[in-house]
């Protein structure tokens, strides 16, 4: 075990470094890194377009892998993630109603709008959800599901009736291809609640454990969980303004990080970031490549990816020495 951590993070460091240069050159008009000294052109696609966009990819693949981490902990159950506990759903109403109540509204107000209402969908998730019997874990999953799929119905019946089918479409698949300069700069916001998560990451482990234990070891509990679900709320309200909803990062990139580094919180938090940004980059440029010069969404592909990964944590071995 002790010397397949050290490999298995060089190769998702390394992995992360091509994947990174790979997606710059991915795309339908040539281009490659050779040309930006010599092409005005080409650097400008760079700076518009391809940087723009990828750097989105590592931003939203990291801070959901994060925010599922978080809500892992916040609900004691390894199997839910933003997008199965309502959360990401919730954020979409938040941004439909500011749609149809201030139409002009900028990004930002819909981030606050999407923000409050994932907040508050989260809190409810979680209150019911440590009502559920604990030795039952799979409710849990089962419950998000079905809870996410309520809210999800309630989107689409309002934006059927305001003729606003085709924006919710848009918030509800991820995808990447209308990311430019100027309109993923609020992404950066992730970075920020990496860096938060980490801060609290020995706060977190305790938080894991239990009220009691918590409360026990001097920890305000239901302060670091308030800020835990803003964690969760502005990640996946972000998410979701910008590019919409990509599902299984926070799922699966926590889970295969712990089996292979264990459950040591703060040393196995950035590759939890990093590897949920390798994936998303990754299955990006598959969505890119595929049907090129066409594009299918980074959701649709993650949606299979994703499917597979979760299959195999479920039903593979985990092989410890």
């Amino acid at each position: 075990m002790a010397t397949a951590m050290p490999s298995a993070r060089l190769v998702v460091a390394t992995s992360m470094a091509g994947l990174f240069a790979l997606s710059l050159c991915v795309g339908v008009d040539d281009f490659s890194l050779e040309k930006i000294f010599a092409d005005a052109a080409a650097l400008e696609l760079l700076l518009v377009s391809r940087l723009p966009r990828t750097l989105a990819a590592v931003l939203a693949g990291a801070g959901l892998a994060i925010a599922g981490l978080v809500l892992q902990i916040l609900a004691r159950n390894r199997f839910v993630e933003p997008t199965m506990t309502g959360t990401g759903q919730s954020a979409a109403l938040g941004i439909l109603a500011a749609t149809m109540l201030f139409p002009s509204a900028s990004i930002g107000v819909k981030t606050l709008a999407a923000s409050a209402t994932a907040l508050a969908g989260t809190s409810v998730f979680l209150s019911i959800a440590h009502r559920l019997p604990p030795t039952q874990p799979f409710l849990i999953p089962l419950f998000g599901l079905v809870y996410g799929g309520v809210i999800g119905a309630a989107v689409t019946f309002i934006a059927w009736q305001a003729d606003l089918l085709q924006y919710v479409d848009i918030w509800t698949n991820g995808e990447f291809s209308g990311v430019l300069r100027g309109r993923y700069e609020l992404l950066w916001i992730l970075a920020a609640m990496v860096a938060l998560a980490w801060w609290i990451a020995d706060r977190l482990t305790i938080v894991s454990m239990g009220r009691e234990v918590s409360v026990g070891l001097g920890l305000n509990y239901q302060r670091i969980v308030q800020l835990g679900l803003v964690m969760v709320a502005v990640i996946s309200s972000l998410a979701v303004v910008v590019v919409g909803m990509i599902p299984f990062v926070g799922l699966v990139v926590p889970n295969l990080v712990s089996r292979l580094m264990g459950d040591n919180l703060r040393s196995a938090l950035p590759w939890v970031a990093v590897s949920g940004a390798a994936l998303v980059l990754a299955c990006d440029i598959v969505g890119r490549v595929i049907r090129y010069p066409y594009e299918i969404p980074v959701g649709t592909v993650l949606g299979v990816v994703g499917s597979g990964l979760f299959l195999w944590i479920l039903f593979g071995r985990t092989e410890r020495a």
